[in-house]
Formats: C-alpha cells, structure tokens, sequence
C-alpha cells in the first residue's frame, strides 16, 4: 500500500471535483476554461471517437499544463457526468492539468462495445498515460496492454493483474479501493438513525467494486444490531446470500433505480443506499418528499448533485479524484509503476463517511462520536471487515 503525497493533494481534487460533477447540469461538461464536443464529434486532435462515444478536450485555467505529457481517460458506460465515479475520475485529471503536470482529455463509453475503440483511439492520439474507469474495462485493458506494451495505463478499480492470466501486467497500475470499510460506517449510521427498522441497498451490476459497498453497510448494521441488541432489516442484501441481491442492472436506469427505491419504502425501509452510480437518481427522486433517507455513494452527494441535498443523510466517499491526479503526476515525472497497485481505504483517504450538509446536523453528537471511534477501530484492525469483495 503506497500512501505518499496523497493528503497533500486531496484538497486540490477535491476543489475541481464540484465543477467535474456538474450539479444538476445534465450536459457533457467541458474542463474549466476549455471546451468539450459530444456525441462522436472529434476532439481538437483531429481525431474521431467510436461513434457511439462523445470527447473531450480540457484546457485549465489554473496553470500552464505540461504539452509533453498527455493523460488521456475512457469512462465507463455511467457518463462523465454521473456524479460518481466517472466524474471523480475526470476530476482528478483535471487537478492534475490545473496544476501543470500534464494535457487532458477523456472518451465518454455509452456501452461496453466502446472501450477497445476508445482505448485505440487514445492509442493513436499518442496519449502517454490512458486511464480507464471501473472495473468492467479490466478485460479491454488488458487486452490492450498487451497489444501494445509501450503504451502505459492506469485502471480504477482493478488490480494490475490480468484476469485471465493472474499475472500482472507490466504496462499497468492498479487503484483499488478498500469502500467496505467507509460502507460499515454508513451502515452502522442507518441502523441507528432508521425510524422503522428497516433500511435498505441495492446495486448496479453484481460485480466487486459494487458489492464490496453492499457487504460493507450490511456488516455495519449487524454490527449495531449486535452492540445495541437490535434488530434492524437490511432489504435488498444479504452478504451470505450475494445470488439474492438487488441490482438495478445499469449504472445509467434511473427508472430502474426508482422502482427499486419504491418497492424498499413501501416495505418500510426509510434510508435507502444505492451503489449504482447515476441509476442512483433515481432513489433519490424515490425518497423525495420526506419517503426516505439515501445515502450517496462514490462522491459527497451534497457536493456533486447539489440539486438532492435535501435528502442526504451521509456519503461513502471514494478517494478516486485524489488517486487518479497521483497517478497521473507520478507518471508525468517518470515515476509510472506498471506491475503494482495501491489499495486506498480509510487509513489514507481511499474512503470515507461525510455527512450530509443539511440532515448531518440531524445527527446527535453521542452517534457521530461512536462513528469516529469505530473508524478508529478499522483503522487499527481491531474491527475486522469479511467483505470478499475485498482487495487482497
């Protein structure tokens, strides 16, 4: 686990991380200060994306970029704009264009047809480092890597290692993120702010990066229902039964989302915690009117969809701005270290639980005193996490 430099930069990406997550924008946004095209259009390069992708550009203000180094990124099928992962990635690239050390710009995936053409064309635009987002594009990655060995690439959400080989592959980086960890405390947050005694998740793909936030809110509220003698219901998950989950099967259907959502309130369940990236609007359109609580998932949900504050409880953080601009930087300085991973969790701010900015006063003092001294057992390992979702 690598951990330099990390706090230090957290506060630049975090600044950019508003402008990257659009708050209730529902355009492809441009970079502060540059321009954006969409919809296959090509970028200044001169080069088409796939035609089912959109591009862009970015140009910063904050400072004179490095023209010798580009980073170029491919989101995942979620949009730039999803005020999650996809968007905390780009925020991260555009901290790292703000502060001079490279030449941004992304390919938007709309299906995982996309992300070889995407990665090619990022190939051929002579893109020093490409980062891909999310760990459905570990097989195009590493695919690619192969093909072409001189070419580096970072990925979030997977290892270095080949899927089908377990070997890691030379050209690239892993960013893994230990969420389970700020997941335990959003779940011990809602058994103990839940009403009726019942809260509920749901997911998008059943996949790790997913479910590894699942099993972690799961494993907070049994945690609280051991230490308090409670009894409070998760809907929509059970860790020793991951077949039986809920999943919306997008990171995109916010209808699918919705109906999820509603089908959780009408069994009682009034906070609700969605891991679907922007499929999960739609509980938050489901929770509106004083139905439920949600806690957001990947960014600061108050920070990124501003619009939905108002039903915020909380957030489970993941740290991918800052480790997206490191790894770009360390890259643009020769530092690139194929072949190895960082795994990010709440000793290092990989992950965390933010409160929201108008319920978070919501919550007493004595409860958000427990949080902090069961982060602190985390930390220290005295709590134990059993989430196989886990990076090893």
């Amino acid at each position: 686990m690598r951990t330099t430099n990390l706090t230090r930069i957290a506060a630049a990406a975090a600044v950019v991380a508003l402008a990257a997550a659009g708050c209730g924008s529902k355009s492809t946004p441009a970079a502060s200060g540059g321009t954006s095209s969409s919809t296959g259009a090509a970028s200044s390069s001169g080069s088409s994306s796939s035609s089912s992708a959109s591009a862009s550009t970015s140009s910063s203000s904050g400072g004179t970029a490095n023209a010798n180094f580009s980073a170029c990124m491919v989101t995942d099928t979620g949009g730039i704009d999803d005020r999650s992962f996809n968007a905390s990635a780009w925020a991260g690239m555009q901290a790292a264009e703000k502060d001079g050390k490279a030449k941004v710009q992304y390919l938007q995936s709309t299906s995982e047809n996309d992300y070889v053409p995407n990665i090619t064309t990022l190939e051929g635009r002579n893109c020093n480092l490409i980062v891909t987002v999310g760990g459905l594009m570990a097989d195009a990655t590493n695919g690619q890597a192969e093909a072409k060995t001189s070419q580096n690439f970072a990925i979030v959400d997977h290892s270095s290692s080949n899927d089908k080989t377990n070997k890691p592959e030379p050209n690239v980086h892993g960013l893994q993120f230990n969420t389970a960890q700020g997941a335990f405390l959003a779940g011990y947050l809602a058994a103990a702010s839940s009403k009726s005694g019942v809260v509920a998740t749901w997911g998008g793909l059943n996949i790790p990066p997913v479910t590894i936030y699942m099993d972690g809110f799961y494993e907070g509220v049994q945690y609280y229902n051991k230490a308090k003698s409670k009894s409070v219901k998760v809907l929509g998950w059970d860790e020793s039964n991951p077949s039986g989950g809920s999943f919306s099967k997008s990171f995109t259907d916010t209808n699918a989302g919705k109906s999820l959502t509603d089908g959780f309130i009408n069994q009682g369940a009034d906070i609700v915690f969605p891991v679907a990236g922007g499929a999960g609007r739609g509980a938050t359109a489901a929770a509106k009117g004083g139905k439920a609580k949600v806690i957001w998932v990947d960014t600061d949900g108050c920070t990124s969809d501003a619009d939905d504050c108002s039903v915020f409880l909380a957030s489970v953080t993941k740290g991918i701005d800052t480790a997206v601009k490191k790894v770009v930087e360390d890259a643009a300085a020769g530092n690139f270290k194929g072949g190895t991973q960082d795994v990010l969790d709440l000793s290092n701010g990989g992950t965390d639980l933010v409160y929201g900015k108008t319920l978070g006063s919501s919550i007493p003092s004595d409860l958000q005193s427990e949080i902090t001294a069961l982060k602190a057992q985390i930390t220290s390992g005295a709590i134990k996490i059993n989430s196989q979702s886990q990076p090893k």
